[in-house]
């Protein structure tokens, strides 16, 4: 049977380490997860407990496609909150992961053949997800001096029809402060071109809040999730906050791509966003080992990095050692057993000279894989 076109992406290669790690750790091999961008932490108690709750009362089917009312309503009220931004409830989607939010927006913005502009290094399904639906991504490959984020003079000269970025972002954990992030929308807008700001590392900053788009403009697509703040991976529920005139759109999309999010992650999610008090806990042990990793990596020789803003992970320039990220990762799983994702995912051009390391598990497991790497080069250096 023939396949489509469409479905030639490339693998998203932090599974495929992932899936190599846990290959080590049948074979009796302790690896220190430093690869995937996943919470160490549970949901919140509030969370787990309210879904125990509603397993006992309700049978958890179909929400409307939207989301359930009061979810839609907590998370607009987190925008007061948070940004100082009145949301109509109304323009609030949720959806199943920030990853049915990127489809809902590609589909909803996008024809086939549009060109959509992405910073490099970058989250690579953004580019994978645009491929698989007809339309092109535009790699902006971004400067050192812009800390690895996109500006107005990068899309000065490219044809697109739509631009996307993260603050903070992944690989890199920069930001973008209020100006710039208000310059790249301003330069969309008077192009005619659609600006979707990725929030999903939105409450894990550290020495400045993260800026919403949707404090600069209301004619933007804003993506958020579950995921990573509030600790919820595996539940698979994000949201999306959309222009009143592309609500009805994105609903219609919604209603025959995914019907609607799970019904029963959709009642931990709007527990989970009462429990501050556990949130902030995690927070804090992601700001001792953002510490650690700005300490630990240089006594190991990985010095080339711009210190991250939030999110939890930090991006490397390991130039001096290879040209083969994909290599380099590998020997270092096999010798230190530690996992690390090669850039090539993160930028299909300069990615074979860096690595991104994520430090979003325990601090015991960070201080332990610090040590790994330090005495894993000192061989390497002997």
């Amino acid at each position: 049977m023939r396949n489509s076109s469409r479905g030639a992406v490339d693998p998203f290669i932090v599974m495929d380490v992932m899936e190599a790690a846990r290959q080590r750790e049948v074979g009796g091999h302790h690896i220190i997860h430093m690869e995937v961008g996943q919470p160490g932490t549970p949901a919140p108690q509030g969370a787990r407990d309210a879904v125990a709750e509603a397993m006992g009362q309700d049978a958890m089917g179909y929400t409307v496609a939207l989301g359930l009312p009061q979810l839609r309503a907590r998370i607009a009220r987190l925008y007061a909150d948070r940004h100082g931004v009145e949301i109509d409830p109304s323009r609030v989607v949720v959806t199943p992961g920030s990853s049915g939010a990127f489809v809902l927006a590609f589909t909803s913005l996008f024809d086939a053949g549009d060109r959509v502009a992405i910073g490099a290094p970058g989250y690579p399904s953004y580019r994978q997800i645009l491929k698989a639906l007809n339309l092109k991504p535009l790699d902006i490959e971004t400067a050192d001096a812009a800390r690895l984020q996109p500006t107005p003079a990068d899309l000065a000269a490219l044809d697109y029809q739509g631009v996307m970025v993260a603050s903070p972002a992944n690989p890199t954990g920069t930001m973008l402060d209020r100006d710039g992030l208000a310059a790249l929308i301003t330069a969309a807008l008077a192009k005619g071109a659609a600006f979707i700001s990725d929030e999903i590392y939105h409450g894990i900053e550290y020495e400045a809040r993260a800026v919403s788009a949707l404090e600069i403009s209301d004619d933007v697509y804003v993506i958020n999730s579950f995921s990573k703040y509030y600790s919820m991976t595996g539940w698979r529920v994000g949201w999306m906050v959309v222009p009143q005139d592309h609500v009805r759109q994105v609903e219609r999309l919604a209603q025959n791509m995914f019907i609607c999010a799970p019904h029963v992650a959709q009642v931990a999610a709007l527990a989970a966003m009462e429990c501050d008090e556990e949130l902030q806990s995690n927070l804090a042990v992601y700001s001792e080992n953002r510490r650690l990793m700005i300490e630990g990596l240089p006594k190991a020789g990985f010095d080339r990095f711009a210190p991250p803003d939030g999110a939890f992970y930090v991006y490397v320039d390991v130039s001096a050692y290879t040209d083969d990220s994909l290599a380099f990762a590998k020997e270092i799983l096999q010798e230190a057993g530690v996992a690390v994702t090669p850039g090539v995912d993160f930028d299909p051009v300069r990615g074979r000279k860096t690595l991104r390391f994520s430090y979003a598990r325990s601090t015991e497991d960070i201080r332990e894989g610090l040590a790994r790497l330090e005495r894993f080069m000192a061989r390497r250096a002997g």
